[in-house]
């Protein structure tokens, strides 16, 4: 019989692949919780709990061609499009070797141009219009390349949100925009936020594919972005993608999570994607027990070395406060 990963044309090795790279996430963002709370760096902005949405979609792109624009907390897009975990450390210890910025900006505003990470700016929701330029030049040169850009489902209500998807609508253009639902706008919940059912029923204002997907299983995730591939290459457009899952921490580490029941995060975190995704390679004995051990290790070592390397590394100088701002 069948399974599910094999149908959707994905071998034993990339689900592998794909669990790995959740897990360097989850353990990459843990470590900078406990660096953090050390006093060792300054902040912290979590994917805790959208592993699987981040890394099942980013496994649907070609990684060689695409861009993506991702917002503060997708860990697991960057992690699979090329950076490393040295790279997400150098960042979170504002170190010169930082490659989003040399160490200037904040953790979680990545860019980098050698893995097509479109540069992402403070304000939430302007890598939309962003993404949707690179769309249009992939129309403009005839290019067969797509943007895949992601945000909150709170940044879903600002106004760069509909311009963005308005013009990609009009112009039908080859970009994905995946809203990572997590349940909360920083302190408010999303009932409080979206009066529609949900937030891809609203891809019908603007003439373009949507759909809701659970974001818990990478495998969903990954088949609705490949969909979503083939349509904007083959011409028909954008889709508006809603990943549905839930934030295991606090908005960030400056956040007091007291709107939120304690019950309320256990029972979210007992459907952690990490587990579940593990259980099913395990089902399809993919994952062994032996293996899981290794990837950990493996993973452990990653994560000591990038953060021992970022904390030695040297500050940026003073001077070069001013580099790539003014025109030399």
């Amino acid at each position: 019989m069948t399974n599910r990963h094999t149908k959707l044309g994905l071998s034993d090795q990339e689900v592998l692949d794909i669990y790995k790279t959740m897990l360097l996430a989850r353990k990459v963002d843990e470590r900078m919780w406990l660096l953090n709370r050390s006093g060792k760096i300054p902040f912290v902005i979590s994917c805790q709990g959208q592993e699987a949405a981040q890394v099942g979609a980013s496994f649907a792109l070609n990684k060689e061609m695409d861009y993506v624009a991702p917002y503060y907390r997708d860990l697991g897009v960057v992690l699979s499009f090329g950076m490393t975990a040295r790279d997400i450390m150098l960042s979170a210890f504002a170190k010169a070797e930082d490659p989003n910025s040399g160490g200037r900006q904040m953790p979680g505003h990545f860019g980098q141009k050698k893995n097509r990470i479109i540069t992402g700016s403070s304000p939430v929701t302007t890598q939309v219009p962003h993404a949707v330029g690179f769309a249009l030049a992939a129309k403009m040169e005839k290019k067969d390349f797509v943007s895949f850009v992601t945000l909150g489902e709170g940044s879903s209500n600002q106004g760069d949100f509909h311009e963005g998807l308005n013009f990609a609508g009009v112009h039908n253009l080859p970009v994905i925009t995946m809203v990572e639902n997590n349940q909360y706008a920083i302190s408010v919940p999303f009932h409080k936020q979206i009066a529609s059912k949900n937030v891809s029923v609203r891809s019908v204002s603007y003439g373009m594919e949507g759909v809701t997907v659970d974001g818990n299983d990478p495998l969903a995730v990954y088949e609705a972005v490949r969909d979503a591939r083939v349509r904007a290459i083959g011409g028909e457009g954008g889709t508006l993608i809603e990943a549905v899952s839930y934030r295991f921490t606090a908005h960030s580490s400056d956040d007091d999570d007291n709107y939120r029941e304690k019950e309320e995060v256990e029972k979210a975190k007992k459907q952690d994607a990490i587990v579940l995704f593990a259980n099913y390679l395990r089902e399809e004995k993919i994952l062994t027990v032996e293996l899981d051990k290794e990837f950990n290790a493996e993973i452990n070592s990653i994560v000591n070395d990038a953060t021992e390397y970022a904390e030695e590394a040297p500050y940026p100088l003073p001077e070069d406060t001013l580099k790539y701002v003014y025109e030399d």
